[in-house]
């Protein structure tokens, strides 16, 4: 009796760990950089923007900057789409996705994997972007998580390849 008690609580401890619901976003994933060095944000998470709301933040640099993997991943878009214009979305580890996008150029294409630090894109004003910059988005499990808490972690390092 006192066996299987124990066996269930190990595998309710297993459970809980293994859904992600003990990790925050920034502790999800080990390592990582940041993905527009030098960039300020210009427009924050969840900004109102006319009838919707901001899922990502904005990140502006000067036209044809390079833009960087955040973590090794899978793309799995890398294509015009809609209002993103020329968008990568990135597969990472623990149902994590990071999406990069008002691009001038995509150097990956889906299926390809990516290495934390790898030139991904080159920032630009592609769909409704009114200024050349990077919109940066996190999503966990399929929704936006607010991705500042990702980025000042990674502000801190350059592992730029």
């Amino acid at each position: 009796m006192k066996i299987r008690r124990f066996l269930s609580a190990v595998l309710l401890m297993c459970a809980l760990a293994s859904c992600g619901h003990t990790k925050s976003l920034t502790d999800s994933i080990s390592d990582g950089c940041y993905p527009l060095p030098g960039a300020k944000v210009i427009s924050p998470y969840k900004n109102n923007r006319g009838s919707h709301r901001h899922t990502g933040v904005d990140l502006k640099t000067k036209p044809n900057d390079p833009i960087y993997a955040v973590y090794d991943g899978v793309v799995t878009m890398s294509k015009n789409y809609y209002g993103y214009g020329k968008c990568i979305i990135i597969k990472h580890a623990d149902g994590m996705e990071t999406l990069y996008s008002h691009n001038s150029k995509n150097y990956v294409k889906e299926g390809d994997k990516v290495k934390c630090g790898q030139k991904i894109a080159l920032t630009g004003r592609t769909g409704r972007a009114t200024t050349e910059h990077l919109h940066f988005e996190v999503r966990k499990n399929g929704k936006a998580v607010n991705p500042m808490p990702l980025l000042e972690k990674l502000s801190k390092k350059t592992h730029i390849k």
